[in-house]
């Protein structure tokens, strides 16, 4: 850590610092814009480029010409052009990542990294079944008597069967 010889230095480290902060907040803005700007021109060009190859060779070749002409993948593309069709004036997403905008206008994305395709297996059906089932019974000591009663009617034969789980 550096030490400063009274407050007056620190004071002029800190308000450069911060000078540093301001500048380079101000240029990612700038920048982030610029991204924005881009994919949403060019999601016009493609939805132009789509209506023109459509109309001129077939539905069936744009995939052929994305492959051909393109440099990223058709999701890319498609996202791009849903940009363009969403938003008429990105202005007022001034500051925002692309990613941002598009989590606003609901457009799905891929997981910035690897790690994050973490697979979680559904939940089981059973414990879907199991939670309504207590949610729907209560707080058992709330219940009056004759619900009690009713519960344990009506429930004694799920509990003969789970028993023997727990056994």
């Amino acid at each position: 850590m550096t030490e400063y010889p009274n407050n007056e230095c620190a004071s002029v480290e800190i308000n450069r610092l911060h000078g540093e902060v301001v500048r380079a907040s101000k240029e990612s803005r700038d920048l982030l814009h610029g991204a924005l700007t881009s994919a949403w021109r060019a999601g016009q060009l493609l939805m132009e480029a789509k209506r023109r190859v459509r109309r001129g060779m077939g539905a069936g070749a744009w995939q052929i010409w994305l492959e051909q002409y393109f440099a990223s993948t058709p999701r890319t593309a498609q996202r791009y052009m849903l940009l363009a069709k969403n938003v008429s004036d990105v202005s007022a997403f001034h500051g925002l990542s692309l990613r941002q905008v598009y989590f606003r206008l609901g457009i799905a994305t891929e997981p910035k990294s690897a790690a994050q395709n973490l697979v979680i297996p559904p939940v089981p059906h059973y414990i879907g079944l199991a939670g309504r089932l207590l949610k729907s019974l209560g707080q058992p000591a709330r219940l009056s008597p004759d619900r009690l009663s009713t519960y344990r009617k009506d429930l004694r034969p799920l509990y003969e069967k789970l028993r023997s789980l727990f056994e």
